[in-house]
Formats: C-alpha cells, structure tokens, sequence
C-alpha cells in the first residue's frame, strides 16, 4: 500500500451556450469519478475556473442520493489557482458544454496541466473535458495531445445533440487538427482509453470507466 494519493478535480463556471440554452457542468462527470476516488480513500479537492458555486448543466440534474456528497462540493468550490499544481498526482477535468467556454484559454488551467505533462503526472477528462487539453504544450511548444490516443465527446455526437453550431470549435475535429489519435466507438456508448498517464472517456456513459483508468493509472506509478 502506497502513499495516499492526491486527485485536484477543475470543473467549469460557464453557465450558457446561447441566451435559451443554459449550460454548466454535468453532473455525472463529477459526481462518479468523485465517488470513485473518494472510496479509494484518495485526498480529493475540487476547484473551478472562477471559484464559487458551480452552475449544473439542467439536463444533468438526477435525483441520485447517492451523489449528495459529490454535490455538496459544487457549493462553494476553490477558485484555481497555479499553488494547486505540486500538491497532486492526478488532475481530473469533468465536462459539460461550459468547458468548451472557459478551458481552452484559461492560463491557471494551462499552465498546471503543462506541469503535469512535463511531469508525466496522470491527466484525467472525460467527454467535453478534453477541451481543457487543446491548448496544451509542452515547454518546447509541442502540443500535449499530439501523438496520443484519446476519446472525447465526438462530432457525431455533437450534431445529434443540435449543439455543434453553437459551439466555438468541434472537440474531435480540434484534437485530431492537434496531432491526437482521436478514437471512439458508438456513439453514446461507455469508451474510455488510457495512453500511459493520460486517461480519456468519451461522454457521460463513460465517466465511471474513465475514473477506473484514472486510479489503475495511480496505482501503477
């Protein structure tokens, strides 16, 4: 039995894709992966983009008693800050369609993740999670996902929700412009991947397998 581990959760704070379509963080993306962690005994701390409460994508929202304590999190959550990068050993990004907003260009999150990859620490997301990754580099500005296999929320998926027009960018389409070896499987099915440190799923189906990937990642370090 090792060291306790140390997992930094970073969800979202943006709360709309358009003006009648509110948006957030979606709840089993956090709440699984949470319970997952938390029953491995592992030091768990949740942070967002901007601190404070964390909007809920309305779709999202069950009534799983279950999830009350992952919840509970959301309440009043730390903002992120760069003193959070040398305390983990694994950083997770849960989705939602708000991280298409505020992930990709936030430079807290940016820079931690770069540490982490310089680091070969694990680097955990699932579905619209990967948006944090997009701009990733390493030092020498090689971009993070170039020549790894992952999984993310697809295009396909994206249309069947109606929601790709509204959308700054489609997450597939970006990751494999980035050099990714984007793989998937059908659409709306669970599909996680890990590629050494880094562990990837597909949508919310595959929240619970990704956090799986995630602590075998952990345990094998």
């Amino acid at each position: 039995m090792g060291a306790q581990k140390n997992v930094l959760f970073v969800v979202t704070n943006h709360t709309k894709i358009t003006n009648d379509h509110k948006t957030g963080l979606w709840l089993e993306e956090f709440a699984v992966p949470y319970l997952v962690f938390k029953d491995k005994g592992y030091n768990v701390k949740v942070t967002s983009i901007e601190g404070g409460e964390v909007p809920l994508d309305p779709n999202s929202i069950e009534d799983k008693p279950e999830w009350k304590a992952a919840e509970d999190e959301l309440k009043n959550t730390s903002k992120l800050s760069k003193d959070d990068a040398g305390q983990f050993d694994a950083i997770f990004l849960p989705g939602g369609h708000g991280t298409m907003f505020d992930f990709p260009e936030n430079e807290t999150l940016l820079s931690i993740l770069q540490q982490f990859a310089e680091e070969e620490k694990v680097i955990g997301s699932v579905c619209h999670g990967p948006a944090g990754l997009v701009n990733v580099t390493y030092k020498d500005g090689t971009p993070f996902v170039k020549g790894k296999t992952l999984t993310a929320f697809t295009d396909e998926e994206e249309v069947d929700m109606q929601l790709d027009i509204h959308m700054p960018f489609l997450l597939e389409t970006k990751l494999r412009e980035k050099g990714a070896n984007f793989v998937q499987d059908e659409k709306w099915s669970d599909f996680s991947v890990r590629d050494g440190q880094l562990v990837t799923g597909q949508n919310p189906q595959s929240s619970h397998s990704a956090a799986l990937k995630v602590v075998e990642a952990l345990e094998t370090v």
